[in-house]
């Protein structure tokens, strides 16, 4: 009597990496080109003080309100001041907020919305009732009252934006955990034995990545729009920082006559906002397991 046996390979974790990577260039080609826009945002920020033809807070008498020339390609501000060079920089600034704002903002909100999930009881009711109250104040309220309060600054600024992310990070995580702790995989780990801790980083974190990076790169977007906000209030990083917001906020007194010091600030905010937009879309198209293609 033969035996056949059968070996069933299976594919490295990397291989499964790019796989996934290739079905995205493929099924996602708007996001992919949004990422290569943040890669060019990003390039730039990184790389201000090489890129940037002038120092953005230098100021120049001879040369106040020169329109885009070879010399100034997007001309120069009512201080002398290079428009280009200020653009340049305001990417840092604003990618730095936004960036410490997410993570920060992520990694509390997906912590508390983790244990609030898990956990349940009087905890959780405590943490939702909290997040209602602050869900309660529409955004640019919450905002301008921190920023009253605590002063323009950047260290401040990400507090307040922080603020008013974590309710909906901590609502995603809760419902995600919510979701998983009843899959068939996490029951059999607690009739094995497994403690909390384990079944919670083992299992619940790795299943819940996809729409926390979905909700990441969306908020990011929005961080970035209220910061712009905050600065055009005045409460944002303070003068002479260069920040899109800022730029448009000093700007509006001369729109009439140096067109130059909005449009080319309100492109690259738009642009920027318009990349992480799409981007968080096409995530949350590709990490859909109940969409169709």
């Amino acid at each position: 009597m033969t035996s056949t046996v059968t070996i069933v390979t299976t594919p490295p974790r990397g291989d499964g990496r790019m796989a996934s990577i290739r079905r995205f260039v493929k099924t996602e080609p708007i996001g992919v080109v949004s990422i290569v826009v943040i890669a060019f945002v990003v390039f730039v920020a990184v790389f201000a003080p090489l890129l940037a033809p002038y120092d953005p807070l230098a100021q120049n008498r001879a040369d106040i309100l020169v329109p885009p020339s070879a010399q100034y390609w997007m001309g120069t501000d009512w201080l002398g001041r290079d428009v280009l060079s200020r653009i340049i920089f305001g990417a840092q600034t604003s990618l730095v907020i936004a960036v410490a704002t997410t993570v920060i903002a992520g990694v509390i909100g997906v912590t508390v919305g983790v244990i609030s999930g898990y956990a349940g009881g009087f905890f959780d009711l405590a943490v939702q009732r909290i997040a209602d109250a602050i869900e309660s104040v529409p955004p640019i309220v919450l905002l301008l009252l921190i920023a009253a309060i605590m002063g323009p600054s950047i260290p401040n600024t990400v507090f307040a934006l922080m603020i008013m992310l974590l309710p909906s990070f901590n609502r995603v995580a809760r419902g995600e955990v919510l979701r998983i702790k009843r899959e068939p995989f996490v029951e059999a780990a607690v009739a094995t034995g497994v403690g909390p801790a384990r079944i919670v980083v083992r299992h619940v974190l790795p299943n819940m990545m996809g729409p926390i990076l979905t909700l990441a790169t969306l908020r990011f977007a929005g961080v970035i729009i209220a910061e712009s906000a905050l600065s055009f209030l005045g409460l944002g990083p303070p003068p002479p920082t260069p920040s899109w917001g800022g730029m448009l906020s000093s700007g509006v007194q001369y729109i009439d006559f140096a067109p130059w010091l909005i449009v080319f600030p309100a492109i690259a905010l738009s642009v920027a906002v318009l990349a992480f937009n799409l981007l968080g879309d096409s995530l949350r198209d590709f990490l859909d397991p109940k969409l169709v293609r």
